[in-house]
């Protein structure tokens, strides 16, 4: 029971993203519904489950575990669950611990995720104009979060902003948003936005701004060179010479980053979920919960589902539709 989390296509499987909640204090409009129906309390994983999951997979080889939500910081006593992964890190079988943000609660928390092992956040983060971050969110509050950004840096965090590439939206803040970054020592990388959800409000198809002309329009200002830097993720990154700083793409509908895809996610109900673009799931917490044997059963699921573990995703809007998308929010599954 202690070999490798390997998938059918020899990919070591060796980080978790963990979605502690669907709750967000946002509302991003390529994330959730302004109307969202949240999971009942109870069919949530305790926090008490939920190390015992994440340290199930630690065991079986994930060195990463990144920490999401919909926002994770809000799910009441959160600082506990870090508290506890703070072990594996001790340990050296946990590598990295990390999460994924909107930014709003690092005020508070910023300096205890730091004395918990945290040493790297990502924030998303579409705009720094306040009246269109306004919008963009539905109820976000823009110098919140950038007094989030303040603690983050001043207890130590290494900051790295998540940008949404929104055709109309924020195309004109290309230069302003990588002038920002660099000035105060982040990284930023762009995404292309999924299909993730409900349309009936937003047009994905309308809202698509593909990563290439991205790049071209940063080409005529800077001199971009390739890296071949590989993080395990799906990013691939540049170095803008003027600057020195790095900016990453994220590119799931122009370029297919399958080929080594060493992650899968888990939702706050327990659900594995072996690929962001698929629906395929396997569930987790009945034998999580039917735990008289020990973690047996649990080991044994999880290897299930990892040979379960398909090539790659289907998103695809190349044929003028949305091919490929998937009917559960972004906020379900995790960032």
């Amino acid at each position: 029971m202690t070999a490798p989390l390997i998938d059918p296509f020899q990919r070591a499987v060796n980080y978790l993203r963990v979605s502690v909640t669907d709750r967000c204090d946002f509302r991003c409009v390529y994330c959730m519904a302004e109307n969202m129906t949240f999971l009942p309390k109870k069919e949530l994983l305790t926090l008490e489950e939920l190390d015992r999951m994440c340290s199930t997979f630690i065991r079986l080889g994930v060195e990463k575990l990144r920490i999401t939500g919909g926002e994770p910081l809000v799910r009441r006593d959160i600082m506990t669950f870090f508290r506890a992964m703070k072990r594996h890190l001790d340990s050296g079988d946990l590598r990295e611990l990390t999460l994924t943000t909107n930014g709003s609660q690092l005020e508070r928390f910023a300096g205890e995720l730091y004395d918990c092992g945290v040493r790297r956040v990502n924030i998303s983060l579409d705009t720094i104009d306040e009246a269109k971050f306004a919008e963009i969110t539905r109820w976000g509050r823009l110098p919140q979060v950038m007094r989030g950004i303040d603690a983050a840096q001043e207890a130590g965090l290494r900051i790295k902003i998540n940008a949404v590439a929104l055709k109309g939206f924020n195309e004109d803040e290309l230069f302003t948003l990588a002038e920002w970054c660099h000035d105060r020592d982040m990284d930023i990388t762009w995404i292309e936005v999924m299909p993730m959800g409900d349309l009936g409000n937003e047009d994905r198809l309308d809202q698509y701004w593909p990563l290439s002309d991205l790049r071209n329009q940063l080409a005529t200002r800077y001199t971009l060179t390739d890296l071949a830097e590989r993080t395990g993720g799906p990013a691939r990154y540049v170095r803008l010479e003027e600057t020195g700083q790095k900016i990453g793409f994220i590119t799931p509908l122009t370029h297919n980053f399958c080929e080594s895809c060493n992650r899968v996610r888990l939702t706050c109900t327990g659900q594995l979920f072996m690929c962001l673009g698929q629906e395929d799931m396997a569930d987790l917490r009945a034998p999580l919960r039917d735990s008289s044997e020990g973690e047996g059963k649990l080991e044994e699921a999880i290897r299930a589902a990892i040979r379960l573990k398909p090539k790659g995703h289907d998103f695809d809007y190349s044929r003028q539709k949305v091919d490929g998308q998937m009917s559960r929010h972004m906020s379900h599954t995790g960032g």
